[in-house]
Parts: structure tokens; sequence; C-alpha cells
């Protein structure tokens, strides 16, 4: 039986400064949005954390609404944490966030700080932790003045609860403002989570240039595209996929002849590097010395390996990039 955690796991994985902090990532993190929740048996939830520890990935992302049920993926995770990482807790950066509705009534969503500071605390309880490392508000709130909710930021880490706090799902005008309000408070953001993949291309259009002016580091969500950019539906639509489900977030009526078009093309150019199309998209992300890290979901732990080995081949000559723009077109 092979011993755990790997004594190697810090050789085979790429770590990138987060801006300019002292925080290092794994050019690889494991986001537990799905997979973790009380639909999952508990022990397959254990395996992927533990087989992801021992490939170097020391960050697990949550969220408070994740799981389903909202809230079971932290639960779960946290009994993981406590039989399996607790004598790692300093080797791993855990992260969690705050802006979807959590509970009923007028106090359980967006951006205020009666909820960001429950929702904080309730995810603490949660996971058994007395801190997490980053605390992310999960998206901008159109009512509550940003200032209100910078300084709920703020508090959290005066507090001890956060070490660093970040956003999630901002534009770029209303990062950079967010950005500049922690700055002055003296609690910089530490990073910030945009959608991007090949197919979700508009953090390029101004949130790229304003973190990496002001020292924020990015960490992209969805890098798969949901799935779209793996070899997942080539053949069509599998009956145990999430586009079968209809899931809101991936479905058949998004599965266009034009898109799966365009996937057929992209999948050509990753066989003649040498990768699979997943592989190659999670490195088309990672392009971009100002991405710090790729965020993947996982139900197999043959998807994390996948993912890992992507970074053995992660350059790009000039002729490959503009043949994957041009078969996005």
């Amino acid at each position: 039986m092979s011993s755990f955690p790997n004594p190697d796991r810090y050789h085979q994985m790429e770590y990138r400064r987060s801006g300019r902090s002292g925080i290092k990532l794994p050019a690889v993190s494991l986001g537990l949005w799905h997979n973790f929740g009380d639909a999952t048996r508990v022990d397959n939830s254990r395996a992927l954390l533990r087989h992801a520890f021992d490939q170097g990935i020391t960050h697990f992302d949550l969220a408070n609404n994740y799981g389903p049920p909202p809230g079971s993926a932290e639960e779960n995770f946290g009994r993981i944490l406590r039989e399996d990482f607790r004598a790692h807790r300093d080797e791993l950066i855990i992260s969690t966030k705050a802006g979807y509705t959590m509970w009923q009534g007028p106090y359980g969503d967006w951006g205020s700080r009666k909820y960001l500071v429950a929702s904080l605390d309730q995810s603490l309880k949660r996971m058994g932790l007395e801190y997490v490392d980053i605390f992310y508000h999960h998206r901008p709130d159109p009512d509550t003045p940003l200032e209100e909710t910078m300084r709920a930021l703020d508090h959290v880490v005066r507090q001890g609860k956060a070490l660093y706090v970040a956003l999630s799902n901002y534009p770029a005008d209303r990062a950079a403002q967010a950005i500049a309000i922690l700055r002055d408070l003296g609690t910089p953001c530490l990073i910030h989570q945009p959608r991007y993949s090949m197919f979700e291309r508009t953090p390029e259009q101004g949130l790229l240039q304003t973190l990496g002016e002001a020292g924020v580091g990015c960490i992209a969500f969805s890098p798969l595209a949901g799935g779209v950019l793996t070899d997942r539906y080539l053949q069509g639509i599998p009956e145990d996929s999430r586009a079968a489900s209809g899931s809101k977030f991936l479905n058949e009526s998004q599965l266009t002849e034009e898109k799966m078009e365009k996937v057929r093309k992209l999948n050509l150019i990753a066989q003649q590097r040498g990768q699979k199309l997943a592989q190659m998209a999670l490195a088309w992300v990672l392009r971009d010395e100002r991405v710090t890290s790729v965020l993947i979901g996982a139900s197999k732990t043959a998807q994390i390996d996948d993912a890992v080995a992507m970074l053995t081949r992660r350059q790009f000559s000039d002729s490959e990039l503009a043949a994957i723009d041009a078969a996005l077109l």
C-alpha cells in the first residue's frame, strides 16, 4: 500500500506567484463545486482530495453554496480534512466564497457586511477551521455600496478569520475600483477568479491588464468550458454526461454543430501537439503569465493526472496559437 502523502508531491507541480503577493499557488488547483456534496459518496471525494495532494495540488477551492445541497461540500471537506489532512493544514491553501443565495430572507445573499461576516462564520464552522486562507466575494452586488463590501472583507482579515481576500466574477472596471479600495484599507486583494477559457475570453478585454497592473493574481474557473473542451462530446452526448442531465451550466442546446466543429478543429491541434484536448485547453489558459492557476473539477483521479501531466507540454509556438485562434473564428 502506497504511503500518503506522496513524498515526491512537490517535485511534479509548478507553483506560480499570485500577483505581487508572497503566495504561490499550484498551476492546477482543485475546485469542489461538483462531486463533493451529499449526492457524492464521501469515499470518492476523499480519494480525489488525497490524489490531488499527492500530485502537488495544495489549493482546494470551495464556496458556501457548493454541494448540493448548499453547504454540504464544506461539511464533507471538513470531515476529510480532519480525518486525512490534519497534519498537513499548513501545506494547504483553502478558499471559500460568499455572494450567492445561501439562506432565506434579505441577509442571505449578495454583498452586505452582515451577510459576508455571517457566511464566513458558518463556513468555518462547517469545515472545522479557525480561518480560511482566501475569502472571496463571489459576485458584485449592484445595490450594496462597494465600500461596504470591501470593508467587510478587510474586517474578516483583521478578525483573523481569513488570511487573504479576493474577488470573483467582477468585470474589469468594478474590479479596479474594488482593488483600489482594498489597497487603501491596507488589505490588498490577493487574486481574482473569472470564467476564462478558449470559449470565454472576456478577461482579455481589460481584466487581465487591470490585474497585472495592480499586482493581483488570476485563477481561471471553467477553463474547459464546462467539459466542452474535452473529448467527452466529440462523438455525441453520452447518456451519463452533464449535458445529457439538463444542467443549467451545460445542456444539449449549447452543443451546437457550429461549436462542435470548432471543438473538432481544436482537438486536431491538440493531437498534433501530442496532448488531449483538455490538456491543451488548460495549457492555453496558463500561457498568460498573469494567470496564476487553472481551477479544475474532477470526478475521477485520472482527470487530475491528465491535468497535471499537461505541465510537461505547456508552451505554445506562435503558429499553434494562430491555429487555435483560427479554429475559434
